[in-house]
């Protein structure tokens, strides 16, 4: 119900990293199919790939960090699975719908689309689960771990077309989900449930927008990255020493650097008002 699509479209697993797996594990073959990811991104699809022995492809993203459809359709021979993130992390931003199509149009019959949609709660609008009606071989991943804060549960869940499910069925261990993990899944997912997320999401909307704005006003931060997520990308004059500083006083952020195209840049996670006032405290007691 709160994903808008039949029972008999809906694979329940340990966390949507248990999906990542599913998906290469049906429809990839060790030693001869590829899959195809665009970094930077999720580093996952890589790990999953190596662990069951099938090809990574990488086509790194444009400038914008928008899809190089050329360069992925130049490499779809022997590609049977496309890793796609949006809203991306560790960037934050929506994959532009068109290229989405135009990317699903490319694959038809030749390879799956995963559309990994972790955090897709705080721009539900950029849903892709209506287009599972036009096209067969297009699989969404969710979880409970990020707008629903149970991370620690491990639940996630595949939304893909029946004939995909039924093959997913055949990969997946018999018993994934433990009963209190589904009695907590169900209460997350009640009417309750999602209400307390949307609240959580609209003040981590707006908690974003205050960070955002008093990054820009910090003199070791180059340049923020807009986001659609509960985490803000931001480029710093000298990340390392930003990083073990912050590190140093209890606050630890994401370091990207080793992502291609992301030199210099930390990943900062929302917070409360009282948190995030804490990290810009901290960013602007940094020497320039």
């Amino acid at each position: 119900q709160y994903a808008g699509v039949k029972p008999e479209q809906v694979l329940v697993s340990r966390g949507a990293d248990e999906g990542i797996e599913l998906v290469i594990r049906a429809f990839c073959e060790p030693g001869k199919d590829a899959i195809l990811y665009c970094p930077p991104t999720y580093g996952m699809y890589s790990v999953s790939a190596e662990t069951i022995g099938v090809e990574r492809r990488t086509v790194p993203a444009l400038e914008n960090w928008q899809l190089d459809l050329q360069g992925i359709s130049d490499n779809l021979d022997g590609t049977k699975v496309v890793f796609v993130c949006s809203p991306n992390n560790p960037t934050g931003q929506l994959i532009n719908p068109q290229d989405l199509r135009t990317l699903l149009e490319l694959t038809r019959g030749k390879a799956i689309v995963v559309a990994d949609e972790a955090y897709i709660e705080f721009c539900p609008q950029a849903t892709l689960t209506g287009w599972l009606v036009e096209y067969p071989h297009l699989v969404i991943l969710r979880t409970l771990s990020k707008a629903f804060a149970l991370a620690g549960l491990r639940c996630g869940f595949t939304l893909a077309n029946e004939e995909v499910i039924n093959l997913l069925l055949k990969v997946i261990a018999p018993y994934p989900l433990s009963t209190p993990v589904a009695d907590i899944a169900a209460q997350a997912l009640s009417p309750q449930g999602i209400n307390a997320m949307r609240d959580r999401v609209a003040q981590t909307v707006q908690e974003r927008q205050y960070l955002v704005n008093a990054l820009q006003q910090t003199a070791c931060v180059e340049h923020v990255f807009d986001s659609e997520t509960n985490y803000i990308l931001a480029r710093f004059t000298a990340s390392s020493s930003v990083f073990k500083s912050l590190w140093d006083q209890g606050i630890i952020l994401r370091d990207q650097n080793k992502q291609p195209s992301l030199s210099g840049c930390l990943r900062i996670t929302v917070g409360t008002r009282q948190e995030n006032q804490r990290v810009i405290d901290a960013l602007r007691a940094e020497p320039v």
